[in-house]
């Protein structure tokens, strides 16, 4: 069958990939002159399967509440004037509970275990190098009460399979001694099965790998229109963002893989997701003393921020910021959050990473994201209602953990198999008649 994936970031390039190896021919395209240059880009770089805990929880409406005015909040929400962004904070706020969380949380994992495997499958196959660290993840706290309460969090995922350990103060200096200058550190958490990468070098070259095998790429075209009939996928029309030309490209299959761009390309032909987009950041620091540096990626309980280290830089990404589909970094908001980022590194890790501001002389490699966010953090992977039309977004923070499995169930599903997980995959029941009975092992 022809396929159109639409967009060229971790979701896009993976479902390209896996369909090229099921024998489909596969176009992808997307505006932007290359792959893994919008929410892909510079990511937090962890492969985090077992720290995929729902933003939406009890708590978390006191906390929105107490962070609104505060532009280094870890979670910031600004109201617009965007019928799309109450709907879908009304409905996060249903999920602010603790019988959803753990129904989120399952199903979080199961597609994190599922995609962690598919990942070391294509490395295996493809030998692709990504500033790789299999050292684990550890998620270490300042304040005495969210340290406590840290076992619950860990029971629950080792409940779903994922060896998540409370660790003292000292087990985690042992695990990662670069923590051993921050003495407000009361303790951890850790996870030996999670790793970390460079998602971008990693997808640029998956995307090579797909051209290589037949895949067709236009980049540096706009998507304009989903065209269909009869309640079917049609053909979509594309436009080159450098001469302004109109192409009609028909296909048999097309794959929403849009990011927070996938909501309002689905409106187009009555299909309304709540996906809607939440601002990250990170920063990307040179290292001044290398062998200071850690190892293990981490997360920063106090202000929500994740570091891995890349080679001869630290990535240290965080915060998300629901206003809009604003992403630029010249806003006075945008320059306190990235300022916040330098701030924190050097308080946890002082003198390990060039942290100077441009004015200062420094070279900080700032960046943001929009990233595709449901109210229950987890994606749509599925059909919708048209006829032949796809959809593989609304991965949040997760679409570097989940990328390899959303790419691969995407193509199984289009292949007409049920992948195996216990998932619950958009536009499908229980045992729907139509799959290989081999494959069926869906639980809902």
């Amino acid at each position: 069958m022809k396929t159109l994936v639409l967009g060229a970031g971790i979701i896009g390039i993976s479902t390209a990939w896996h369909l090229a190896e099921r024998g489909h021919e596969v176009i992808v395209v997307d505006r932007q002159p290359g792959a893994a240059l919008e929410t892909s880009f510079a990511n937090a770089a962890q492969i985090s399967v077992s720290y995929c805990e729902p933003w939406a929880n009890k708590h978390a409406p006191a906390k929105l509440l107490k962070w609104m005015f505060r532009n280094d909040a870890p979670l910031l929400f600004r109201p617009q004037l965007d019928w799309q962004q109450w709907r879908w904070g009304l409905q996060f706020l249903a999920q602010c509970n603790d019988s959803a969380f753990e129904r989120n949380v399952q199903q979080l994992v199961a597609l994190g275990n599922y995609s962690h495997a598919a990942l070391k499958d294509v490395v295996a196959a493809t030998g692709i190098e990504y500033n790789r660290l299999e050292k684990g993840i550890a998620h270490f706290y300042t304040d005495q009460k969210a340290f406590d309460d840290a076992g619950d969090a860990a029971a629950l995922m080792r409940k779903y399979g994922v060896d998540r350990k409370v660790v003292s103060r000292d087990e985690l200096f042992a695990i990662e001694p670069a923590f051993r200058n921050f003495d407000r550190i009361v303790g951890g958490t850790y996870t030996a099965s999670d790793e970390s990468g460079d998602a971008r070098v990693f997808t640029q070259k998956l995307a090579e790998l797909c051209k290589a095998r037949g895949v067709v790429f236009l980049y540096g075209h706009d998507i304009a229109q989903l065209e269909t009939a009869g309640g079917a996928i049609e053909a979509v029309r594309i436009r080159d963002r450098e001469s302004g030309a109109m192409q009609r490209l028909a296909a048999d299959q097309v794959v929403v893989a849009c990011g927070s761009y996938t909501a309002p390309l689905l409106r187009q032909v009555g299909v309304s997701l709540p996906i809607y987009p939440g601002k990250g950041y990170s920063a990307t620091f040179k290292l001044k003393d290398a062998a200071a540096a850690p190892f293990v990626s981490t997360i920063d309980d106090e202000v929500k921020v994740a570091m891995s280290r890349l080679g001869d830089e630290l990535r240290v990404a965080g915060t998300i910021e629901l206003s809009g589909y604003d992403a630029t970094l010249d806003t006075t908001l945008a320059q306190a959050r990235c300022r916040m980022l330098a701030e924190r590194i050097e308080k946890v890790l002082p003198g390990v990473c060039d942290t100077r501001m441009p004015e200062e002389g420094g070279q900080p490699n700032f960046w943001t994201g929009l990233r595709p966010a449901t109210p229950t953090n987890i994606p749509y992977i599925g059909r919708t209602k048209v006829q032949g039309l796809w959809v593989n977004a609304g991965h949040g923070t997760l679409g570097w953990t989940h990328g390899a499995g959303s790419g691969k169930a995407m193509a199984e599903l289009i292949s007409g198999r049920l992948p195996r997980m216990a998932f619950n995959f958009y536009g499908y029941e229980k045992n729907e008649r139509g799959f290989e009975e081999s494959e069926l092992s869906l639980n809902t």
